[in-house]
């Protein structure tokens, strides 16, 4: 399989850096949707939504939104960025997803998290005491959903299935993810359950990461599954400009107001200065910020680190204009993702490219 490029996105409802306003939620749930038809166009892979339950976010239901997406699109894979599986339902999460396969002819995938955001936990009544059971009891559920139907499932925090006939059924095998941010039990929960990792980046040395990806692949060899056949996506915001400095110029006032409302949501307020910001943009940082070339070169060093298999990038965080946004997108398609691909197929001898 070729090395994948995509693009997640959170949706984010942040206030104009100019004039303070804020967009209005239905205006920017279709700019997601144009975005991913721009990404779809442009060749890229993957087009992935997250999930939040808080008025600073519009994808509150991704796989809402991923529906409106396929009936835009015609090959770009569509995903969740993530499903928050511990305060959501295995059973409408996989009925959901299978629709979205279904309609899209076999494009849907679901990237399974605990999530770095809490504020579901309450809304849908869960404790955030049983944070940890609640995902490990829950991923097995969904697992368990994939393999068969009838269902028949008992767990602890979730009523049991006693032949529950879950339909639609979907046809094929629908893909699952596990999102991680760096915690080394999740690491290796997902290696033993042999399922691929998706990993996120999203501050300091990208370099520091790459013991978690020789755990996984680890973790994943002791439970009798092949690391080699295992997938590794790599998640790192960024943003594309035909310059180093319009990139910058372009992002970082956007970036900032999202990073500053976020924050101060959870109860901090720390800025995040240009200074600051473009450091993240240096070779050794994590962030895929700048020109078309210095982003092929940050990804092809990473890929001699992990060998990964994908590459997505939020890109624009904190509402970049549209416009912007989607010259960015286009320089990722049409600059970056054939030379990538090129050059990793070389690397590992296989000439495949798309």
């Amino acid at each position: 399989m070729a090395f994948e490029l995509g693009i997640y996105h959170f949706g984010e409802l942040t206030p104009d850096p100019s004039t303070g306003a804020l967009p209005a939620p239905g205006v920017r749930l279709r700019e997601l949707v144009e975005q991913a038809r721009t990404a779809d166009e442009a060749g890229l892979d993957v087009f992935a939504v997250g999930e939040h339950h808080r008025t600073d976010f519009v994808v509150s239901s991704p796989a809402v939104v991923l529906a409106a997406m396929a009936e835009n699109t015609s090959r770009i894979k569509l995903s969740s960025a993530v499903t928050v599986l511990s305060s959501d339902d295995p059973v409408r999460v996989f009925q959901q997803f299978a629709t979205l396969d279904l309609l899209s002819g076999g494009r849907a995938e679901i990237i399974a998290g605990r999530g770095s955001y809490t504020e579901s936990f309450p809304v849908f009544g869960y404790d955030l005491n049983d944070y940890t059971q609640l995902f490990a009891e829950k991923l097995d559920l969904l697992l368990r959903l994939r393999e068969e139907n009838p269902v028949n499932w008992q767990g602890t925090l979730r009523p049991a299935l006693v032949n529950g006939d879950i339909t639609p059924r979907p046809d094929r095998e629908l893909p699952v993810w596990v999102a991680v941010g760096g915690t080394p039990a999740s690491v290796v929960r997902a290696g033993r359950l042999g399922l691929p990792l998706s990993l996120a980046i999203i501050g300091g040395s990208y370099r520091q990461f790459a013991p978690f990806v020789d755990l996984y692949r680890k973790a994943a060899a002791e439970a009798g599954h092949d690391p080699d056949g295992l997938k590794v996506s790599i998640n790192s915001p960024g943003f594309l400009a035909p310059t180093h400095q319009e990139a910058i110029e372009v992002s970082h006032p956007s970036f900032q107001a999202g990073w500053m409302a976020n924050h101060h949501q959870r109860g901090q307020g720390v800025p995040m200065p240009k200074a600051a910001y473009e450091a993240q943009a240096t070779p050794a940082g994590a962030f895929f910020l700048g020109s078309p070339q210095e982003v092929i070169d940050k990804i092809m060093a990473q890929y001699e680190l992990f060998r990964h298999d994908r590459m997505m990038i939020q890109l624009g965080f904190g509402n970049v204009p549209q416009k912007e946004a989607l010259k960015s997108i286009e320089l990722l398609g049409s600059e970056v993702a054939p030379v990538v691909r090129k050059e990793i197929a070389a690397l590992d001898g296989t000439g495949v490219t798309a």
